[in-house]
């Protein structure tokens, strides 16, 4: 395949607010990195890391990072049973508990099943669970203590995790044993079974509320870390969350390595993330396989009112090296987006199948500045929306109001909040700027690109370079200004642009000649039960 110049980039300015013209196709970079072997450890390696990364890895690969007194207790010891029957809840939390009291320790979880409700890791102790230890979710709400914490970006009262790190430091959880969220009571709940057939999904949304499901049907999540710092999570399987399956809120310095998330197991579980950074700082995600419902990889930053009012960043965030298949979005930002995000490198990710590549997602109440991000050396096979980059979300989710026929006394606090204006009414536009995408390879997708932004703040500053997409149709960018295009080749069966209205000084991909380019064959898939948040 012939390589795009500088001289073959078609560039276009536009100052017309509709403009039928503009292109996708695929062209790689002289010299490609290799793609990953099949798996998740496999890696296209940076031979220069950059600054940011040099810096987590200084934190994170230190001998003395989140180091744990050499103190072993045992569950059994207080009670634990494993027999997948008895509740172990209490036996587990004072095993933990005596690893406090004594300044520390590891709690090594011995092969067995334990049924259990919220579990609350301490700090200076290890939760370690051996090969074949599975901590499985008792399917009870009333053993999961309600505490303050924040639910896809707003703050309020919410049941507790399967394993919490709340508002603790120096915490390790550790593998090769499993922590099943055993979610399908808390999907049916929400959505009946089969999906969208009932539960409180079908009622709310034929009352207008759909917007306030998500918060009102309290589904327990497999693992939080809320509020702490000096975390390591690594090396184990999460199994069926019954929400978000991994989430870091307000935290700093937390290093996720080698998860395996499989949120799909004996159903479809709704919103079923796999690892969530809302609103921390210093956080490297490395090395993990997921497989869910929704966002597989995802940075959020608090919502509409509430997130401005709290104003918290994500930050200085580092994602590379994982796999991921069933799915929304092999890397999402957002929707939550009202703190902003700044100083964020993505790289050697591959997605399989996975429905959306990179997306970014918002609304118009959301607010948020996004900026210096970086992704780079990534593939993605059989993604039908390898950039897909919608900023007027879901709108019956997005824009909540309250129907008139709700009386006063069902209005709950979770719902002022949630309808809460955005005041004045600008400050919830959110601005995409400064943002890096190189050395991408996308086989087989449907459309090519698809942006929807505002004119009052247009997706500007986009920097493309070695990108090469094979698709069925070029797409369509939307408020989109100040874009640069070195050896981006857009391969499509008819070889035309992508669609641009108002867009203003872009370069586009070059578009081979039509021979050169093959139909992409359109991939069998399933039924996703989309959702998201």
């Amino acid at each position: 395949m012939k390589r795009a110049s500088n001289r073959q980039t078609r560039f276009l300015r536009s100052s017309i607010p509709a403009v039928a013209a503009a292109a996708a196709a695929i062209t790689v970079a002289a010299e490609p990195p290799p793609p990953p072997a099949t798996g998740a450890q496999s890696t296209w390696v940076q031979r220069q890391p950059s600054r940011l990364v040099r810096e987590l890895e200084g934190i994170f690969l230190h001998r003395d990072f989140a180091s744990i007194p050499d103190r072993r207790f045992d569950p059994r010891d207080f009670g634990a049973t494993g027999d997948g029957r008895t509740l172990d809840t209490a036996a587990i939390q004072q095993a933990i508990d005596a690893a406090t009291d004594a300044g520390g320790g590891v709690v090594s979880v011995p092969p067995g099943e334990y049924l259990s409700g919220a579990l609350f890791v301490k700090s200076n102790v290890e939760l370690h669970l051996e090969e074949g230890a599975v901590i499985r979710a008792i399917q009870d709400d009333n053993h999961y203590p309600e505490h303050w914490t924040r639910i896809a970006g707003v703050e309020m009262e919410w049941p507790a995790a399967l394993v919490n790190v709340y508002q603790q430091k120096n915490v390790r959880i550790t593998g090769p044993g499993t922590i099943d969220g055993n979610g399908k009571y808390w999907w049916d709940k929400f959505w009946g079974d089969p999906p969208r057939s009932g539960g409180m999904y079908q009622d709310y949304t034929d009352r207008g509320l759909r917007w306030a499901v998500d918060y009102d049907c309290k589904r327990v999540r497999a693992v939080v870390v809320y509020d702490a710092e000096q975390v390591l999570l690594r090396g184990f399987t999460v199994l069926r969350s019954g929400f978000w399956a991994v989430t870091m809120t307000y935290c700093d310095q937390v290093h996720v390595d080698g998860l395996t998330i499989r949120n799909n197991v004996g159903g479809f579980g709704p919103s079923s993330d796999g690892v969530n950074t809302d609103s921390s700082r210093n956080i490297l995600v490395e090395n993990c396989d997921i497989d869910c419902n929704d966002d597989t990889l995802c940075l959020k930053a608090g919502k509409d009112a509430d997130g401005l009012r709290v104003n918290r960043p994500t930050e200085r965030v580092v994602y590379r090296n994982c796999i991921t298949r069933a799915g929304h979005g092999l890397f999402t930002l957002g929707s939550e987006t009202a703190g902003g995000m700044h100083d964020i490198e993505v790289y050697g990710l591959r997605a399989v199948g996975t429905s959306t590549g990179i997306r970014f997602k918002s609304a118009k109440v959301r607010g948020g500045v996004i900026r210096d991000i970086w992704i780079h050396d990534i593939e993605m096979i059989d993604v039908d929306n390898p950039f897909r980059f919608e900023l007027n979300w879901y709108p019956a989710y997005s824009y909540p109001t309250i129907p008139e026929n709700i009386p006063e006394s069902e209005i709950n606090d979770r719902w002022r909040a949630l309808t809460r204006p955005v005041e004045p009414p600008e400050r919830g536009i959110p601005e995409f700027r400064n943002i890096t995408f190189s050395n991408i390879s996308v086989k087989n997708a449907d459309e090519a690109i698809f942006v929807n932004a505002y004119p009052e703040k247009p997706m500007r500053d986009m920097h493309w370079e070695n990108i090469t997409i094979h698709a069925r149709k070029p797409g369509v960018i939307t408020s989109a200004r100040d874009w640069t295009m070195n050896n981006v080749t857009l391969l499509t069966p008819a070889g035309t642009p992508p669609t641009l209205e108002d867009c203003h000084n872009l370069e586009l991909p070059w578009l081979p000649p039509t021979s050169t380019a093959t139909t992409p064959t359109p991939t069998p898939k399933g039924q996703p039960h989309i959702l998201g948040l």
